[in-house]
């Protein structure tokens, strides 16, 4: 069976740009749709009108978002089995606790009632840090979010989570029907001294040559298991941030890892996923690895 995509809707214009989302991506992949509101309004029940419903008005509402939300499914993807669940709990806990039965965890930038002005909200920080399965973070501007763009970037470092990476892009480079682009940064120290300007240029080729070589290494089972796949590889000298942020404004989707440390609590986010996650121009898809 089929394991769901799980959205985390709150009635906000972020969390229904990640329903539009998240209807085009369960359409592509042939995956049931589940959308998930969650809050702690039992807290209030005492404090807030039931508007003759004898249930607290946050429910009420919570209700009418999550089935607002499936007729938007349904009139945008048809064919996409959609579900939906309201529940008296934290938000953070109840998207984590859904990860291990979830394909991909999809959220807004940031949610109803936080400041708009925030690049990030909490719910999705902490979701994109904590979660067992990957999350998708559904940002940027028109093009990207609606997929018009034609292209996939994954960033290739050199940690152990990187077939994760690009097993997840390819896989959704291949359902859209588009080219990968495998990224991977390069970067002269900046102690080395440079005694003249040839010897600068060679070592800079070499730094770049070695970085394609680590694409080409990287991506052998990639290409292996999606032959008629468009993979181009990018070797981009700058910090690994900004080149990815740069690769991000010509993305549908950009793809990185996080590492996942057994038994360590809290936040586990690397600085490229945190960059990314608040000033990327795509939709950030953080894929969980191992050490």
């Amino acid at each position: 069976m089929e394991l769901p995509l799980v959205v985390g809707v709150d009635g906000s214009d972020p969390s229904l740009l990640a329903v539009d989302w998240a209807a085009a991506e369960a359409a592509r992949h042939g995956l049931p749709l589940r959308l998930v509101h969650a809050s702690l309004w039992e807290r209030y029940e005492g404090a807030l009108p039931s508007f003759g419903t004898g249930r607290p008005a946050e429910e009420v509402m919570a209700q009418h978002i999550v089935a607002s939300g499936a007729e938007r499914v349904r009139v945008r993807e048809p064919e996409v089995k959609v579900s939906t669940e309201v529940l008296p709990a934290d938000p953070v806990a109840v998207l984590l606790a859904a990860a291990p039965t979830a394909s991909a965890l999809v959220t807004g930038v940031r949610g109803r009632g936080e400041i708009a002005g925030l690049l990030l909200g909490s719910v999705s920080l902490a979701v994109a840090a904590r979660a067992e399965c990957p999350v998708v973070v559904v940002r940027g501007t028109e093009p990207a979010v609606t997929g018009t763009r034609g292209r996939i970037v994954a960033g290739v470092g050199e940690s152990a989570g990187t077939d994760a990476v690009l097993r997840f892009a390819a896989r959704e480079a291949r359902a859209r029907g588009c080219g990968l682009t495998a990224v991977r940064a390069w970067h002269t120290p900046a102690q080395q001294p440079v005694d003249h300007m040839l010897i600068a240029d060679d070592a800079a080729r070499s730094r770049e040559e070695r970085a394609l070589a680590g694409l080409d290494e990287a991506l052998r089972e990639t290409e292996r298991e999606y032959p008629a796949l468009e993979i181009e590889r990018r070797a981009v000298e700058g910090p690994t941030r900004r080149v990815l942020l740069e690769a991000s404004a010509g993305a549908d989707l950009i793809v990185v890892g996080a590492v996942r440390r057994e038994g360590r609590p809290g936040l586990q986010l690397g600085r490229i996923a945190h960059t990314l996650l608040h000033h990327a121009r795509c939709p950030v898809a953080v894929v969980p690895h191992g050490v």
